[in-house]
């Protein structure tokens, strides 16, 4: 029988990512572990646990190549940790990051352990073609047979069809939609204009822009492969510039959707060093913010809820648990898959109807203030390596609260699949 123990709060103590990149870019031929291995040695680094071992090491990836099936535990033996560190693969699609941030959260606010990393990988810039299954099949049927001649027998079987790799694709396979398909039915459904779509990503341009201009990366970023900085940011772009984009996934005339208020596909990495308050102290470490609680969801797209769309019924939930507001926040951390996303999940929240019917809620939740939202650029900016973009966002917002002194950030982050993983992150 297992015994009740007080829960602790879990302190989010640091944070390390490479510079995020447009795929098939600058990081080609770089692998998950590559990424991932740099970041978790750079951060062990930066905050002095060489030679230390570390509770657990939750990591994913979302493009996993094969070589990739025990990501977490490579990483660890590859960067300056103690071997005797343990280390485990998740996959929770886009919400990867902060999944591992709650599962490492966990343990050490149930006092299991001290401490763990937590973070995620992508790259779409090494990904291995995979041969069809009929390949597979008849090349182990051939290992069974006894004799030369059935072995070339079951070789004859082979067909050209068979030797045309496959390559993953970021689509629905329920739907065969991919998720800006989704996005555009949201976007019709609940009546977001491009204009309204391009104001959100101008804005996460402007202040992606300001915050590099001002240093506010610059202890969080590490310089990896000659690149210092974040790529696709673009602090002089306009409304002008982004209204002149054509649709990039809907062509019949409908289309809302364009390259400037969609997330480009990204490489990168990202990870968070959490711990107790005895832990940070043991180790002369200052506490940037407490990650206090989390929450997923799930929609049922393929009946018509917006694929995107879960995070409303997370954030509802969790709000519900802790006693908030919607407004009770100084900092939003909505992750910008689309601008379109993050319009419809902003809508949702102020329409009554939705919150009663959907949500389960005795009205509205009403609307946040603007200017709290992704103060220092989101994904349409920073870039978003798909399991990456969890850790990138936790940290930042922790380092926000730090500088702030106190108050409170509210994460929401959508994901494939139609799933939505968001999370509470408070500085007293």
């Amino acid at each position: 029988m297992m015994k009740t123990k007080q829960m602790r709060p879990v302190a989010i103590i640091a944070g390390s990512r490479t510079p995020f990149t447009k795929s098939m870019g600058l990081y080609s031929r770089i692998s998950n572990q590559q990424l991932m291995t740099a970041t978790i040695r750079n951060l062990v680094e930066k905050t002095n646990l060489q030679g230390q071992r570390l509770g657990d090491v939750a990591l994913g990836a979302v493009m996993k190549n094969a070589s990739d099936w025990n990501l977490a535990r490579e990483s660890v033996l590859g960067s300056a940790l103690d071997p005797h560190t343990p280390g485990y693969d998740v996959q929770r699609a886009c919400g990867t990051g902060l999944e591992t941030a709650w599962q490492i959260g966990l343990k050490i606010a149930s006092g299991a352990m001290e401490s763990g990393i937590a973070g995620g990988t992508d790259t779409n810039s090494d990904i291995a073609g995979v041969l069809p299954h009929r390949f597979s099949w008849i090349m182990m049927d051939a290992q069974k047979e006894k004799s030369v001649l059935g072995r070339i027998a079951k070789f004859a079987e082979l067909r050209p069809k068979d030797l045309k790799p496959k390559f993953p694709a970021v689509v629905e396979p329920r739907t065969g939609l991919s998720m800006g398909q989704h996005t555009e039915l949201m976007v019709q459904e609940w009546g977001i204009s491009q204009l309204e779509q391009d104001k959100i990503a101008l804005a996460s341009h402007q202040n992606a822009d300001k915050a590099w201009k001002a240093g506010f990366f610059d202890d969080l970023v590490f310089e990896f492969k000659n690149l210092k900085k974040d790529t696709i940011v673009r602090g002089d772009t306009s409304l002008e510039k982004l209204a002149k984009l054509k649709p990039a996934f809907d062509f019949t005339g409908k289309g809302t959707l364009t390259a400037g208020n969609s997330t480009a596909l990204t490489d990168g990495a990202a990870a968070v060093l959490l711990g107790s308050e005895d832990f940070a102290q043991k180790h002369n470490l200052p506490v940037l913010a407490y990650l206090v609680d989390a929450e997923v969801a799930a929609v049922d797209y393929v009946a018509g809820e917006g694929l995107l769309m879960a995070p409303t019924y997370a954030v509802a939930r969790m709000l519900r648990r802790n006693n908030l507001k919607l407004q009770d926040f100084d900092f939003y951390e909505i992750h910008e898959a689309f601008a379109g996303q993050v319009a419809c999940t902003l809508k949702a929240w102020e329409t009554e109807e939705y919150c009663v019917n959907r949500l389960g809620e005795p009205g509205a939740l009403g609307s946040i203030d603007r200017s709290k939202l992704n103060v220092n650029g989101g994904s349409l900016a920073l870039g978003h390596p798909f399991a990456a973009t969890g850790g990138r966002i936790l940290v930042s917002l922790a380092k926000m609260l730090a500088q702030k002194g106190s108050g409170r950030g509210l994460i929401s982050i959508c994901t494939a699949g139609g799933m939505g993983v968001t999370a509470i992150v408070e500085r007293p």
